[in-house]
């Protein structure tokens, strides 16, 4: 247990732990897989670099030096890290308003707040986001970057200095240019979309993103057709990664702190996200911990060596996974042969056809959107659950991710407040003087013993309840029962205070009955224990009767036949 707590990557453990056979039959298998993933990723890097605002080439940087680093580092064993379009909006947007260093500074910030979440063990944590949440954001980050890709997708041109930053801005200038549709564009983005959408079902093995780049490129090479291609709009760089420290301030890191946060808290959710669903695929446990510190790694050598912030992929872990992926080997391949492709191939890149590019992303955007979980949250879930899930939707299209994960958990926690809160009562015993009553088992008090019954736990959200509670001018003993209360926070400690002080003015004496762990626990850090009497704590409610009638100096009650 000591050996899982600590931050190790897990490959070490992996190689630690597996016989020579075992790894003889392993590292080939993973060859492949990491020869498979790059041959996915590579459409996709290009894609959501030129997405992310930034050149092509520097989607590869992303997945070259990131997802070897997270691989090698990581906590998960068939992770594949790099640029997803999670981060395309809110990249482009950092680059558009803050330029490179901007993102460098806002990447670095979320690196060291990923490694800081690591090192305290906070991978937890991220548990504890609520799936309305998850699924809303999504589902926005989708809408967001299809609104995005409709302007290559239909040819459109803008005139110079037409603002497209925000989402707001985009929809307002795709209609405002709508007349200036290029038809054969419109005919290459729906060949490719086509193909995405078809080719897995004709040929699973390969992927659909590279046949779409190749029926783009026959397209409008093949019938010289009137469309923008990437060299048309982007010098391509073949060289490999270079380190670049920027200039870099105290300033410019203040500015950038809330989209370092940003990114931090998406990379940590997605990765995260991510390794359980690599987790249920092998039949494996990730360490999350472990993987929050390589991803924070991961980032902030990624935009030093002229990248884009990066997280896990979840369709590239996937392929890994399907190709037969079982180590971070895989992972570390898949960036090696990427640096092969760069090398060697970038330079024919320029021919790819920008419809093509926003076939791609708009299938991703589809495939993310996760219309159906949406739909069907709209159908089963509570009207606040409902109300969660549109208004992050709303939120992260119209707004960003911040603000709508800010929103979108304060109305969770206002909403599981009030459900808690719902669930706890405070009740009185009744008093059953019918002798004909059905009513059997009841236990005698004496009339000067009142008894109180407190369900669910005791926090602030319920804690005006507790001035429900009275006593009668012939009360002396106050019995509360607590087995119910599996918990008690500071300001429901003070309505106990508030009780002791009521009862104390009325001449009635506290008794309590089976207080929990850790409800004692509070209770004796305020010290109410020793305000109360330890004596006047019992383990159960027959013996707070009994305790009551001693000190009332009566005996227990004659036996009734």
């Amino acid at each position: 247990m000591q050996q899982r707590d600590k931050i190790k990557p897990i490959l070490f453990s992996i190689i630690k732990h597996s016989s020579p056979e075992e790894l003889k039959r392993q590292i080939p298998r993973d060859i492949v897989a990491g020869i498979v993933v790059a041959i996915v990723a590579l459409p996709l890097s290009i894609a959501l670099g030129i997405a992310s605002g930034v050149s092509p080439e520097q989607g590869l940087y992303t997945a070259i030096v990131a997802g070897f680093l997270i691989a090698f580092l990581g906590g998960s064993r068939v992770q594949i890290s790099g640029p997803t379009a999670a981060f395309a909006t809110i990249v482009a947007g950092i680059v558009a308003t803050d330029g490179m260093d901007g993102l460098i500074a806002a990447t670095i910030i979320a690196g060291i707040l990923l490694i800081l979440m690591g090192l305290f063990k906070l991978g937890a944590v991220i548990r504890f986001v609520p799936f309305t949440i998850t699924t809303g954001f999504t589902a926005g980050i989708a809408v967001t970057l299809a609104i995005g890709q409709l302007k290559d997708f239909l040819g459109l041109t803008y005139p110079a200095g037409t603002a497209t930053v925000e989402t707001v801005d985009k929809v307002a200038a795709l209609a405002g240019n709508i007349a200036t549709v290029n038809a054969q564009a419109c005919i290459v983005g729906l060949v490719c979309l086509a193909v995405l959408f078809l080719w897995p079902r004709l040929v699973p093995r390969v992927p659909s993103s590279l046949m779409a780049l190749f029926a783009g490129v026959a397209l409008v090479s093949g019938l010289g057709l009137d469309v923008l291609t990437i060299g048309d709009l982007y010098a391509i760089n073949s060289g490999l990664p270079e380190f670049h420290l920027p200039q870099l301030s105290f300033a410019l890191f203040r500015d950038q702190l809330a989209n370092g946060a940003t990114i931090a808290i998406l990379a940590a959710i997605e990765s995260l996200l991510s390794c359980v669903v690599a987790d249920s695929m092998i039949s494996s446990h990730h360490r999350a911990n472990d993987e929050l510190v390589a991803q924070g790694i991961g980032n902030i050598a990624s935009v030093l060596f002229g990248g884009i912030p990066a997280t896990g992929a979840i369709a590239r872990t996937a392929a890994n996974v399907k190709a037969g992926g079982r180590t971070p080997i895989a992972g570390m391949v898949h960036a090696l042969v990427l640096v092969a492709v760069l090398a060697f191939l970038m330079p024919y890149a320029a021919l790819i056809p920008m419809p093509a590019i926003a076939a791609i992303l708009l299938h991703v955007a589809y495939n993310m959107c996760g219309w159906r979980n949406f739909a069907h949250l709209c159908q089963t879930a509570s009207k606040g659950a409902v109300a969660t899930l549109l208004l992050t939707f709303a939120l992260t299209i119209v707004f960003d991710l911040v603000i709508a994960i800010a929103a979108g958990m304060l109305i969770t926690m206002v909403l599981f407040m009030k459900m808690v809160s719902e669930e706890t009562e405070v009740k009185g015993w009744k008093y059953y003087g019918d002798e004909n009553s059905e009513v059997t088992h009841l236990r005698e008090l004496p009339k000067s013993v009142r008894v109180y019954e407190i369900n669910g736990p005791m926090f602030f959200g319920m804690t005006e309840r507790i001035a429900d509670i009275s006593v009668k001018d012939f009360t002396r003993y106050l019995i509360i029962r607590m087995r119910g209360v599996p918990s008690l926070d500071a300001t429901g400690m003070n309505a106990l205070e508030n009780l002791y002080e009521y009862c104390s003015a009325h001449g009635v004496s506290l008794i309590f009955s089976h207080v929990n762990e850790q409800p004692l626990k509070t209770m004796r850090r305020a010290g109410f224990v020793d305000l109360v009497g330890e004596e006047h704590f019992r383990a159960s409610i027959d013996d707070a009767i009994a305790h009551a009638r001693d000190l009332l100096g009566e005996g227990a009650p004659a036996a009734t036949e």
